[in-house]
């Protein structure tokens, strides 16, 4: 498989306090050869919601746990400087924006709040994400030998969702959830201004899809 040759030696992963971001996280500590710095951001690092997160931490010193509110700028300013920090003289290789929301509502009993919070955080976030960690992504990219673009060089991968189709309309019936369609649909279009302005400096930039899964999150789309 593509995780078996790739050779990350850091990695960011935000919302990484439960479901698909702490996924990430054991996934990188389980590899063969893991990460030299794992950077886990949540909003509480300290708090109830991030404890398992907290235990792996104490197990593994090359994971390194940073508040982050990706709907905050001053946050993600701050976080940036530390781990810029940690890093020293090299780069960040790979940033994966997976902290997202979702409101379950009908059509009808959306309102400007709930479309401007979950953008915010849904699309927002990842953007100003991509405008902070920029420096630390092309310095990785110059650090990386060969042309092509990689996860192992530098790259900026968004969680996306397959609720962003506007093909698809995937679980329609089930939930309607414009805010967050629009959201992940608004992601998708940031994702490929990602990939064209990013592309000079060798930073590949990507949308996923990671499939429906049992977090939280999922669980709040009405499957059980």
């Amino acid at each position: 498989s593509d995780m078996a040759e790739l050779c990350v030696r850091s990695v960011l992963v935000t919302g990484a306090n439960r479901g698909l971001g702490l996924g990430f996280v054991q996934h990188f500590l389980r590899m063969p050869k893991p990460p030299q710095w794992i950077f886990a951001t949540c909003r509480d690092p300290k708090g109830q919601k991030a404890q398992e997160l907290q235990n792996l931490a104490s197990k593994h010193p090359n994971l390194v746990i940073i508040a982050l509110e990706v709907a905050n700028p001053a946050s993600i300013k701050a976080a940036a400087a530390k781990v810029g920090e940690h890093l020293g003289g090299s780069g960040l290789n790979l940033l994966i924006n997976n902290a997202g929301m979702v409101k379950s509502k009908m059509l009808d009993a959306e309102t400007l709040e709930d479309m401007t919070e979950t953008y915010t955080t849904n699309t927002a976030g990842p953007l100003l994400m991509g405008q902070a960690f920029l420096p630390l992504l092309k310095k990785a990219a110059q650090g990386s030998p060969g042309s092509g673009l990689s996860c192992s060089k530098a790259a900026i991968v968004n969680i996306s969702s397959i609720g962003g189709s506007i093909a698809s309309c995937f679980g329609w019936e089930l939930m309607q959830v414009t805010s967050y369609r629009c959201s992940k649909a608004a992601l998708n279009m940031l994702s490929k201004c990602q990939s064209l302005a990013y592309k000079e400096h060798g930073i590949l930039c990507v949308a996923l899809h990671p499939g429906w899964v049992q977090t939280e999150l999922g669980s709040s789309a009405g499957h059980t």
